[in-house]
């Protein structure tokens, strides 16, 4: 089976790739399932029950979210309606929506969805690796499911990493969102579960992390913000990852990084 992974959409620029390119290139890489981060889609904070829509009609099975999930109060009502939506599965208990869930690929395999964040230089919610363990128990690879799928939604390479190795054996993909950068580190851990620390944004990288280079610019020189953050929107690049698990297993046989359009040099798996 084929795992496609989208990273983070940031704005108008990012959206806007990713409802041109990704059907093309679930067709190309013969993607049987497909999940996209999008906490920054609407406006680069949150996203919209109309922007849910439009990324499940361009082809995403399953859309995750991180640390920005409620910056659209909308989402807060339309989550507990929309299964394919999912929040940082660690937040506490009476949270509206739900951070796991068990989808069906288009060649009927059930593919579980975890969406979890971080605790490293971010908010604090309850413990990812709790939160982790319990949902791997409830439905564990090769008997509640076919494929797993882990966005792990963090600031520190090293916690991303730290998850990846707990849940080597036990997941199919494990895959760092939100610091917008692609990483160089995609593999297969020892034990099988295909791992990127990042898969970077959907957006325009002529920016910083997707957003307009004059407002962050002078945040870092005079220490003042002077205006809200906006997306940047010039051209964007989709940056995305690619994974290929054992039918019988679950588990991960090569894993590569995709990235299509924009300033960053183009790659796409040939296999």
């Amino acid at each position: 089976m084929r795992l496609l992974f989208v990273g983070d959409v940031v704005g108008r620029s990012g959206r806007a790739i990713v409802l041109d390119r990704l059907p093309g290139l679930i067709e190309r890489l013969g993607a049987d399932f497909v999940v996209v981060n999008g906490e920054n889609s609407a406006g680069g904070f949150g996203i919209t029950e109309t922007i849910h829509s439009d990324l499940i009609d361009a082809g995403a099975d399953v859309v995750t979210t991180g640390n920005h999930v409620w910056d659209q109060r909308e989402a807060l009502v339309f989550i507990t309606r929309t299964p394919t939506l999912l929040r940082p599965v660690n937040f506490p208990a009476g949270t509206p929506g739900t951070g796991a869930g068990v989808f069906t690929a288009r060649n009927g395999a059930r593919v579980m969805v975890i969406n979890v964040l971080g605790l490293v230089f971010m908010q604090a919610l309850d413990d990812p690796f709790a939160a982790l363990e319990r949902e791997i128990a409830a439905c564990p690879l090769g008997e509640g499911a076919d494929a797993i799928i882990v966005d792990v939604h963090a600031e520190a390479t090293s916690e991303k990493q730290a998850i990846g190795h707990f849940l080597d054996g036990r997941a199919s993909l494990v895959v760092g969102t939100h610091t917008h950068v692609p990483t160089a580190d995609h593999m297969v851990l020892a034990e099988g579960t295909a791992y990127m620390s990042d898969a970077g944004m959907c957006g325009d990288y002529d920016s910083v992390i997707g957003m307009d280079k004059d407002e962050p610019l002078s945040r870092f020189t005079s220490k003042i913000p002077s205006a809200r953050f906006e997306p940047a929107l010039g051209p964007a690049t989709l940056s995305a990852v690619l994974v290929e698990t054992d039918d019988a297993t679950g588990l991960a046989v090569r894993i590569a990084p995709v990235r299509v359009g924009g300033r960053l040099s183009e790659t796409i798996p040939d296999w």
